[in-house]
């Protein structure tokens, strides 16, 4: 049996699909997004991160079976159930962990499985695991090639891929954009993305993440490095209408 790393369980998430769910926080992202809240789920394994404000240290990042991990999640799955919720998947990036989500999944029968991710994967993992899932949440940067690789340090070749994919398939899906101040804020953005979107039968609505500026905060605490790249201080433009153009419902979280 696989064994995956997660770094947090979230109870009581309300923003990470429908009804009251539970949110499982694999550990591991490919991306290095400047923007990135989570820098404690960007290293695949374990870690001790140390509070320079406490001097406690804490180990970040947990080894479980399949097996393991579903037991836990079953253990309140009845009451997420009754709420209309169910389970989310998130990160880091869950499709770094193919096998251990593959093994996790069958395991939590009758409830809902929804997967939250950058759709930076390999066709075949991210078509694998998309039509193991109830609902995707894929969380698309921006679609201009080079300024993903500026800001996230990668290409988005193969996450276009995927959103194309997913545009066909018949598994229900939300876009959630994290609306960066001077990054992807622009109208050329949002027009492209309603372009991709437009006609995917299965896509439920786009939501847009507003930047905090409270997002850097663990870095300091922890001693790393936070080099944001753009204006902290800047206002985002939503530009809602754009969507609406289009007939794809979105809405700011």
């Amino acid at each position: 049996m696989s064994t995956g790393v997660i770094f947090d369980i979230k109870e009581f998430a309300i923003y990470d699909g429908p009804g009251i769910r539970q949110t499982v926080f694999l550990k591991g992202c490919p991306l290095r997004c400047s923007w990135c809240h989570n820098p404690e789920g960007l290293d695949p394994s374990p870690e001790v991160l140390v509070n320079r404000k406490t001097g406690i240290s804490r180990v970040y990042g947990e080894v479980l079976s399949a097996a393991e991990l579903a037991g836990r999640i079953l253990k309140n799955a009845d009451y997420y159930s009754s709420c209309g919720g169910g389970v989310t998947f998130s990160g880091g990036e869950p499709l770094m962990q193919p096998a251990f989500l593959s093994e996790t999944i069958p395991l939590l029968h009758d409830i809902h499985i929804a997967i939250e991710t950058s759709g930076f994967s390999d066709p075949g993992t991210f078509r694998d695991i998309v039509h193991m899932a109830d609902l995707v949440i894929m969380d698309l940067k921006m679609t201009d090639s080079s300024k993903h690789a500026k800001y996230t340090g990668q290409d988005n070749g193969c996450i276009l891929a995927n959103l194309e994919y997913l545009c066909r398939c018949s598994t229900p899906f939300i876009i959630r954009i994290p609306v960066i101040p001077g990054v992807n804020d622009d109208i050329e953005n949002f027009t492209r993305t309603a372009e991709l979107l437009k006609g995917a039968k299965a896509l439920e609505r786009v939501e847009l993440l507003p930047f905090h500026k409270t997002a850097g905060a663990k870095y300091d605490l922890y001693g790393f490095k936070y080099e944001p790249m753009f204006d902290v201080d800047r206002e985002a433009e939503y530009h809602t209408g754009i969507f609406t153009k289009y007939g794809i419902r979105s809405v700011i979280l």
